[in-house]
C-alpha cells in the first residue's frame, strides 16, 4: 500500500503561505492594486464593473475581486482574507494534480503521491503560491478542465464536458480567454493521445464528430458563464470599457502587447531555471531517458498541454514568468511518472550532493554578499540578503545529505520540506527589511489622516491604487503632472489638498531648496514626500529634475 503524501505536501503549502501572509506586506504595485479594486467594489456595492481610483478597471475580470469581497462579507474587511484567495487555488491545484495523475495512470498510485510533492518543491511554484495574482486561479481551472477532458474520454458521457465548460467559464472570469490557450490543444489533439491512453478505450466512446461537437458545447457553456457577467458589465461600463473587455484585453493583447515585451525565445531560456531544484537531480534525467515514451497516451496529453501553450505565449510579445504557471502541474506529473519506478531506489551520494547543491549555492552566495558590496551595482538592493539566512540554508543542505539517501521518495519529501523551510526562513530573516522597503501602510495612513481632515488627495504621476485599501481611503486620488491642464485644473479647484510624490523618476515637482514637505517617507531606495497643494499653487512650474 502506498503511503499518502497528503500530510506532507499540505503542511509544505500551509507553511509557505502562512509565512508570506504573516511576515510580508502586500507587494506594490500588483497586490496593492488588486486590493484597491476589491476595496472600491466593496465601497461602491457595485459587483458588475470593477473600478480603480474612480475609473472602470478593464485590465482583469472580476472573479478575484468577487472572492475577496465575499470573504469580507463573512469575516469583515481585513487584509488576510484577500491574500488567502490565491493560495486556496494553489492547494486546489495540488489536489487536482493528484486526481489527474490517477486518471492518466489509474494503476500507478505512486505517481499520484509524488506529483504534489514535486510541485510544492519547485522553487517557482513555492514562491508564487503565496502571491495574490490571477494565474494561480487559472492553474486550477486548467487542471479542472483537463480532468473533464480525460473523464469525457474514459466514460463517453456529458459529465466531463460539463466540467470543461465550467472550467472555461470560470477561467475567463479569472483571467480572460487565456484559459483556452492552456486547454484547447489537449481537447483538439484527442485523436493523437486518446487511443494510446493506458487503461482507457482504444477508440472514443462517441464518434469524433460527436467529440468535437461536445467540445463546442462545452465552449458555449463556458462562454455563457462569462457573458452572464460581460454583457451587463459592457452595458454598464460604457463604450470604452466594453471595447476593452471584449477586444483590448483579449485579442488586442495578442496582436500588440501593452507591456513586458521580450524576444520569442525568452520562455525557452527561463523555463529550466524555474524547474529548479529538480533539474539538478541525476535520477530525474536518468528516468526521463529510460521512462519517457512518446507512444504513451498520458505523456502525449502532457505534451499537448505544454508545447502549444509555450509556443503560443512565445509568439506574443508580452511575456511574464507567471503566464506559464498553469503548465507547471504538467511538469510535476511528468517528473512523478518517470520517477515512480524508482520510488524505493536508494539515492547515491553524488545525486544527493547535486540536489543539495541548489541550497548550498544559495548558502555560499548569501554568506558572501556582505563582502561583495564594492563589486555590486546598487548594493543597497541586496540588504535583504542577510548572512544568517545562508547559515540556515546550510542546515537544509545537511538534512538533504543525511535524510534523502534512503529512497527517491524520501528525497522528494525532504526537498519539498526544505523548500517550504526556505520560504519561511526568507520571510523570517527579511521581515523587518521587507516592512521598511515595501510596506506602504505608513504612507497610506498618513493620507487617510489628511482625507479625514477634509483634504483632497492627489498623486504626482500615474496612480496604481497602492494606498487605497491600505489606508481605507474613500475618495479617488487626482493624478497630477501627467497633463498640465489636469494639473492646473486640480490646483484651481482644490483650496485644501495634499500631493504625494515618488522621487525616483525624472518628472518630479520642483520647489525651492527651503520648501519643506508635510511628511516624508522611504520606499525601497526612494523618497516619498507629501506636499501641500499650496506649494503647487505658488510654484506653477513643474519641471524636470534633470
Amino acid at each position: 500500500m502506498v503511503k499518502s503524501s497528503l500530510p506532507i505536501w499540505l503542511a509544505c503549502w500551509a507553511l509557505a503561505v502562512a509565512s508570506g501572509i504573516v511576515f510580508r506586506p502586500p507587494l506594490p504595485v500588483d497586490e496593492t492594486r488588486y486590493l484597491a479594486v476589491a476595496w472600491e467594489m466593496w465601497m461602491r456595492g457595485d459587483f458588475i464593473v470593477p473600478y480603480l481610483n474612480g475609473e472602470p478597471y478593464h485590465h482583469k475580470p472580476p472573479l478575484l475581486f468577487w472572492l475577496m469581497t465575499a470573504g469580507w462579507s463573512v469575516f469583515g474587511v481585513n487584509e488576510w482574507w484577500p491574500r488567502l484567495v490565491a493560495p486556496f487555488f494553489a492547494v486546489a491545484t495540488l489536489w487536482g494534480s493528484v486526481r489527474l495523475a490517477s486518471l492518466l495512470w489509474p494503476d500507478d498510485k505512486v505517481t499520484a503521491q509524488l506529483t504534489p510533492l514535486l510541485l510544492v518543491g519547485t522553487a517557482f511554484w513555492a514562491i508564487f503560491q503565496t502571491v495574490t495574482m490571477f494565474d494561480m486561479m487559472l492553474a486550477t481551472f486548467t487542471v479542472l478542465a483537463l480532468l473533464g477532458i480525460i473523464t469525457a474520454w474514459r466514460d463517453g458521457g456529458w459529465s466531463g464536458w460539463l466540467l470543461v465548460g465550467l472550467a472555461i467559464g470560470l477561467g475567463v472570469l479569472a483571467k480572460g480567454p487565456a484559459i483556452l490557450l492552456h486547454i484547447l490543444p489537449v481537447a483538439l489533439l484527442a485523436p493523437w493521445w486518446g487511443p494510446r491512453l493506458s487503461s482507457g478505450p482504444d477508440q472514443p466512446l462517441v464518434s469524433w464528430k460527436q467529440w468535437y461537437f461536445r467540445l463546442f458545447i462545452a465552449f458555449l457553456i463556458g462562454a455563457a458563464i462569462a457573458l452572464v457577467w460581460a454583457i451587463p458589465a459592457g452595458i454598464q461600463g460604457g463604450e470604452e470599457y466594453r471595447n476593452m473587455i471584449f477586444w483590448g484585453q483579449s485579442a488586442g493583447r495578442i496582436v500588440q502587447s501593452f507591456d513586458h515585451a521580450r524576444p520569442f525565445w525568452w520562455y525557452l531560456a527561463v523555463i529550466p531555471p524555474l524547474l529548479l531544484p529538480w533539474l539538478l537531480w541525476p535520477q530525474l534525467w536518468q528516468s526521463l531517458r529510460s521512462r519517457f515514451d512518446i507512444a504513451d497516451g498520458a505523456f502525449r496529453v502532457l505534451i499537448a498541454w505544454v508545447i502549444p501553450a509555450v509556443f503560443v505565449f512565445s509568439l506574443i510579445s508580452g511575456k511574464q514568468l507567471h503566464y506559464l504557471l498553469p503548465e507547471f502541474a504538467a511538469f510535476a506529473l511528468l517528473f512523478a511518472r518517470v520517477l515512480s519506478v524508482q520510488a524505493d531506489t536508494p539515492v547515491p551520494k553524488m545525486s544527493r550532493a547535486l540536489m543539495a547543491s541548489f541550497f548550498a549555492v544559495l548558502c555560499v552566495l548569501l554568506l558572501a554578499f556582505p563582502h561583495l558590496s564594492d563589486f555590486i551595482k546598487n548594493p543597497q538592493r541586496f540588504e535583504l540578503l542577510n548572512p544568517y539566512w545562508g547559515g540556515a540554508l546550510l542546515i537544509m543542505v545537511v538534512l538533504i545529505w543525511f535524510l534523502a539517501g534512503r529512497s527517491v521518495t524520501s528525497a522528494i519529501k525532504v526537498v519539498a520540506v526544505c523548500m517550504a523551510g526556505l520560504i519561511l526562513i526568507t520571510h523570517l530573516v527579511a521581515k523587518d527589511k521587507l516592512a521598511q522597503t515595501y510596506d506602504l501602510k505608513p504612507i497610506a495612513m498618513a493620507l487617510k489622516k489628511y482625507e479625514d481632515q477634509g483634504y483632497a488627495l492627489a498623486n504626482f504621476g500615474t496612480y496604481h491604487g497602492q494606498y487605497q485599501f491600505l489606508g481605507r481611503l474613500k475618495t479617488p486620488m487626482a493624478q497630477m503632472g501627467i497633463d498640465h491642464d489636469i494639473t492646473s485644473a486640480h490646483i484651481a479647484a482644490t483650496p485644501k489638498g495634499v500631493v504625494v510624490a515618488y522621487y525616483y523618476r525624472s518628472k518630479m515637482p520642483e520647489f525651492p531648496a527651503d520648501a519643506v514637505p508635510l511628511e516624508e517617507f522611504r520606499f525601497r531606495d526612494f523618497s516619498v514626500k507629501i506636499w501641500s497643494i499650496d506649494l503647487f499653487r505658488k510654484y506653477r512650474k513643474l519641471g524636470n529634475r534633470s
